[in-house]
């Protein structure tokens, strides 16, 4: 987990997918077919601050294997001021069901680096089965991948949870199966570029890798209070300095957005 997309992955694993409830699909109330984020990376240590990459995530409406699918596409990018330090060019995509809003392919082209990594998954439902060019994996029937769990779990009424509330969920990544959660926090009014935003704020459990401490509070989420449950805000300490993505240009919802507090609120 090096990378400053994964960062901001970790978003849609650790927060978004983790409010999964009992049932393994949910009817979609919050993703249009046209959607389009972008977010500012900032790295901090000491009195270093740096904007060190950008993230954007477009969601299109198209056909897969005779059937419609949100095909969504994250993009991350270092500052190129600094790719003479670590190079990232990295890109997520995942194929998700409309109706079920479960994945039906999954693929990773990762360059971070002197690294460069190709990933490519079909998951076959009807067998809880992950299919890679390599393996085949079996996996639990409401499995998500990295993705597919933000829109899934974008969905979910996050008015019925309670403060420190823990919700366990499963993502396949890496062919392995990751037994995660996050903790409810609640939520919060928080000051950013674009205004004061009504927000929903947790906390995931992260696994300790070559960038993150690691740990239940190592990370707080925060995603907008409204139809749209967008993510505006990451802030996580880790091995050296810190790292926090920020929500910078938004188009296309599928709701107004109306978690922005006394603002003149976007033209979509």
């Amino acid at each position: 987990m090096r990378s400053l997309l994964v960062i901001f992955f970790l978003l849609g694993v650790f927060l978004l997918r983790a409010q999964i409830i009992d049932s393994c699909s949910i009817k979609n109330t919050t993703i249009g077919g046209a959607e389009n984020i972008s977010f500012d990376v900032n790295y901090k240590w000491g009195i270093i601050n740096l904007n060190a990459g950008v993230a954007n995530f477009t969601c299109k409406l198209e056909m897969f294997k005779d059937r419609p699918v949100f095909h969504l596409i994250g993009v991350g990018t270092s500052n190129s001021k600094y790719d003479w330090i670590f190079k990232v060019r990295d890109t997520y995509e995942t194929y998700i069901d409309t109706m079920s809003m479960q994945p039906a392919r999954f693929v990773r082209r990762v360059h971070e680096g002197g690294t460069q990594f190709y990933e490519n998954v079909f998951f076959d439902k009807a067998h809880s089965l992950a299919i890679t060019e390599t393996k085949t994996f079996p996996v639990p029937n409401c499995i998500q991948d990295i993705l597919s769990s933000m829109c899934y779990a974008r969905n979910i009424n996050f008015d019925t949870f309670k403060i420190n509330q823990k919700v366990y969920f499963q993502v396949f990544l890496d062919n392995e199966v990751q037994n995660i959660f996050i903790k409810y926090l609640g939520k919060a009014i928080l000051k950013t570029r674009i205004g004061k935003i009504n927000t929903i704020k947790f906390s995931p459990l992260l696994l300790k890798g070559t960038m993150f401490q690691g740990g239940e509070d190592a990370m707080t989420i925060w995603v907008t209070d409204d139809d749209n449950h967008i993510p505006v805000r990451i802030e996580s300490p880790i091995i050296v300095g810190s790292v926090r993505v920020d929500l910078s240009d938004y188009y296309n919802l599928l709701h107004p957005f109306s978690a922005l507090i006394n603002q003149k609120k976007k033209t979509e």
